[in-house]
C-alpha cells in the first residue's frame, strides 16, 4: 500500500506533510521542537491503511525540528520496544541538527531521550534531474576513503574543511586522486551514526561510520552542510572524470543489541525491521540485532535511500557491508532475493555500480561469487592468497595467478567480477602488512582481543618500527611489489586511501575506533617516492588495457611461462617453491619474482632483482 505522501517530512508552501510507517504502533505523534530544545508543538497522526500514518501541520517550514514519540506493546521478546518516553528519529529524515551521543539512558524504559537524541529537520530538496550515467566501469581503480582521518591533517585543506566532505572536492585533493589514476572514490560510511556502548568508558569514538542509525541524513560532524555538501563533492569529483561510491550499512541498526538504546527503527517497529528468533534478536552481523532486509518496510527504506543517494547527489553505486543480509529470508541466502530484483527493475538504479561485502556471520554467510551477475564483489580470496604468496608460503602460485588473472574459480561468467585488493579498513594497512606478523590491537582497549587474527603477514625480522636500513629496504620492497601486483590484475582494483604513500596504523587492524593520529593519514610526511611509483603503476595500466578488462583470461589470450621462457605444465604449479612467473598478455608481459635472488627471464629478456615485479609493453621495458 502506498502511503497518502512521500515519507519522511514533505513541506509545502503552507506546512509540511509528516509520514511514517509502523505496523504496531497504537499512537504516533510528531513532536516540534524550538531553538533551544524546548518542545513546540505535537500533533496526533492519523493511521491510514497498510501501516501509514499521516498528518499535515500548517505553518512547519523547512528547518524546523522534529522526532517521533509511539505507543505500543512493550514486549522486547516480541520485538516491540513502544516507549512514548522515547524521542525517535524518523528512518526517512533527510538531516539531523547534531551528532548522536551513546548514553546509557537511551536504552533505559521510561526515561525522556528528547534531550539526548538528535532532532530530524525538515528538509527542502532542489528540482532534481534525471542521473547521468555512472562514471565509473569496472576494471578501473577504487579509492576506498575514511572521509574524516582522509583530510584531518592535509595541509593543503583549510582548516575548517578538514574531515568534511566538503574536502574531497578540493583541487589538491582531486589532483592527488588524478595522479594516482582513481577511478571512483567509495566513501565509508556516511550516514549519522553511534559511537558503540562500550567506546565512550574507554574514551573512544567510532572514526569510520558502521554504526548508522538513519540512512540517508548525513552526519553533521562530516558533512555540516548536509546532502548539499555532498552533491558539490560529487559534481567537482565527476568534473575531473571521477566516481563517487557510497558504503552502504543495512545490515544493523546502530540501536545495537537487546540492551542497547531505542532510537528509531526499534522503537518504531522492532518486529518488523529486525530479525527476531525464540524471543532473541537475530545478530548475524555481530553488531548486536540484523536488519529484516527480506520484509517489505526494511527493503522499501533501502530503495528509497538508494534512489535519494543517486536522485540528490548523483552518486555512481553503492558497496554494501556485510552483504549477504540483503539476500536471506527464510530460506538462506538467495541471489534472487526479492531486494537485488528490485534494485535490477529499478530505473533510476539498475545502471548503478553495485558491489558487495559478501560474507556476514550467519547461515551461510560466505557468499563470494554467489551475487548477481552485474554486482561486483569484494575478493578475499585474492587478499589472502596474493598475500600469502608473497610471503613465501609454499605450493601458492597456482592460487596467486588464477587470482591475477581474475578468478576464474570463483566468479563464472565471461567477465570477472573481483574487487582484487591486499588491504582495505578491516586489516592491516598496507605498510603494516610488511612490518608485523601479528596485531597489536591494545589501543583499542579489549586486551588485543579484537580484530582478525590471520592476517598472512610478515615483519621482515623485527616486530613494529625499525631503523635497520636494510629491514626498511626490504619491508619498502615488498610494499612495491604488492602494490605492482595489485595494478597487474585483471578487472576491478582498490587501494584504500594512504596505501599508495605508506600509511601505518602501528599495527592496529581494527582501527574503527581509532579517531587520532592512528588513523589520520599523515600527508606532510608522506613517502613522496612510494607515491610516485603508484602513480607509474596507474600509467602503466592506462597504457595496458587488457589488465583493467574484466572479460575472464582464456585460451590463447594469455600465457603463463616459467622463467626459462616454456609454458607452466601441470607438474610446475605444483613446485612447493616455485616464486618466478611471467604472465603475456596482448603486447603486456608482466614478470613476478617472489624468490630472494635476481631472476633472468628469458621471454621477454629481462632480468628481475629479488621479491619485485617488472613490467614490459611491447617489448620494451616499462
Amino acid at each position: 500500500m502506498e502511503p497518502p505522501f512521500p515519507p519522511g517530512a514533505y513541506p509545502q508552501e503552507d506546512g509540511t506533510h509528516f509520514t511514517i510507517w509502523s505496523d504496531h504502533a497504537e499512537t504516533v505523534d510528531v513532536v516540534l521542537f524550538g531553538a533551544d530544545d524546548a518542545e513546540i508543538g505535537r500533533q496526533r497522526l492519523e493511521a491510514g491503511q497498510g501501516g501509514w500514518h499521516h498528518v499535515f501541520v500548517e505553518t512547519v517550514e523547512p528547518g524546523a525540528r522534529y522526532g517521533y514519540r509511539m505507543t505500543g506493546r512493550y514486549e522486547p521478546s516480541a520485538g516491540l520496544w513502544y516507549d512514548p518516553a522515547k524521542l525517535l528519529v524518523d528512518p526517512y529524515a533527510l538531516a539531523v541538527d547534531r551528532p548522536f551521543v551513546q548514553d546509557p539512558r537511551l536504552g533505559q524504559r521510561g526515561y525522556d531521550t528528547a534531550a539526548l537524541v538528535p532532532k530530524a529537520i525538515v528538509t527542502a530538496l532542489p528540482e532534481p534531474g534525471f542521473p547521468e550515467p555512472p562514471r565509473f566501469a569496472p576494471g578501473g581503480l577504487i579509492y576506498e576513503v575514511a572521509v574524516r582521518p582522509f583530510t584531518m591533517l592535509h595541509p593543503d585543506v583549510p582548516e575548517a574543511q578538514r574531515g568534511t566532505i566538503a574536502a574531497l572536492g578540493h583541487p589538491a585533493v582531486i589532483a592527488h586522486l588524478k595522479k594516482i589514476g582513481v577511478a571512483a572514490i567509495e566513501l565509508m560510511p556516511i550516514a549519522a551514526w553511534i559511537d558503540e556502548r562500550h567506546l565512550p568508558p574507554l574514551w573512544l569514538r567510532n572514526g569510520w561510520g558502521y554504526n548508522s542509525v538513519p540512512f540517508m541524513a548525513l552526519d553533521p560532524r562530516i558533512a555540516p552542510g548536509g546532502i548539499g555538501e555532498l552533491q558539490d563533492a560529487v559534481e567537482r569529483l565527476h568534473a575531473a572524470g571521477i566516481g563517487v561510491i557510497l558504503d552502504m550499512v543495512f545490515n544493523h541498526s546502530g540501536e545495537s543489541d537487546a540492551m542497547g538504546g531505542t532510537l528509531s527503527l526499534r522503537g518504531i517497529d522492532g518486529a518488523a525491521y529486525f530479525r527476531m528468533a525464540d524471543g532473541m534478536l537475530v545478530n548475524d552481523t555481530g553488531c548486536g540485532n540484523t536488519l529484516a532486509c527480506e520484509g517489505a518496510p526494511m527493503r522499501r527504506l533501502i530503495l528509497d535511500t538508494l534512489r535519494h543517494f543517486v536522485i540528490n547527489a548523483g552518486v555512481d553505486g553503492f558497496r554494501f557491508d556485510l552483504a549477504p543480509v540483503l539476500g536471506r529470508g527464510a530460506g538462506g541466502f538467495d541471489p534472487q532475493a526479492p531486494l537485488f530484483a528490485a534494485i535490477a527493475a529499478d530505473p533510476v538504479l539498475a545502471d548503478r555500480v553495485m558491489i558487495a561485502e559478501p560474507w556476514d556471520l550467519g547461515p551461510g554467510g560466505y557468499q563470494l561469487g554467489n551475487f548477481p551477475a552485474n554486482w561486483l564483489e569484494w575478493n578475499d580470496r585474492y587478499r589472502d592468497d596474493v598475500r600469502r604468496f608473497w610471503r613465501g608460503d609454499a605450493h601458492r602460485l597456482g592460487d596467486f595467478v588464477t587470482r591475477v588473472a581474475g578468478s576464474s574459480d570463483v566468479f563464472t561468467g565471461a567477465a570477472t567480477r573481483s574487487v582484487s585488493a591486499v588491504a582495505s579498513h578491516d586489516g592491516f594497512a598496507l605498510g603494516d602488512l610488511v612490518a608485523y606478523a601479528v596485531k597489536h590491537n591494545e589501543a583499542n582497549g579489549e586486551g588485543n582481543r579484537d580484530g582478525h587474527d590471520p592476517n598472512f603477514s610478515w615483519n621482515n625480522g623485527v616486530e613494529g618500527p625499525s631503523d635497520d636500513p636494510a629491514i626498511r629496504d626490504a619491508r619498502r620492497r615488498d610494499v612495491k611489489a604488492l602494490l605492482a601486483t595489485v595494478f597487474a590484475t585483471r578487472g576491478t582494483i582498490m587501494l584504500t586511501a594512504g596505501d599508495e604513500f605508506g600509511r601505518t596504523q602501528r599495527g592496529n587492524n581494527n582501527a574503527y575506533c581509532q579517531d587520532n593520529a592512528i588513523t589520520w593519514l599523515d600527508w606532510a610526511n608522506r613517502d613522496t617516492d612510494l607515491e610516485d611509483f603508484t602513480a607509474g603503476l596507474a600509467a602503466l595500466r592506462a597504457r595496458s588495457p587488457h589488465l583493467s578488462d574484466p572479460a575472464m583470461l582464456t585460451g590463447p589470450d594469455v600465457a603463463w611461462l616459467r622463467p626459462d621462457g616454456g609454458h607452466f605444465e601441470d607438474a610446475d604449479w605444483n613446485v612447493p617453491d616455485a616464486g618466478a612467473v611471467a604472465m603475456r598478455l596482448n603486447g603486456v608481459s608482466v614478470l613476478f619474482n617472489r624468490t630472494d635472488a635476481a631472476v633472468a627471464f628469458a621471454d621477454p629478456p629481462r632480468t628481475v632483482p629479488a621479491r619485485s615485479v617488472a613490467f614490459v609493453l611491447d617489448g620494451a621495458p616499462a
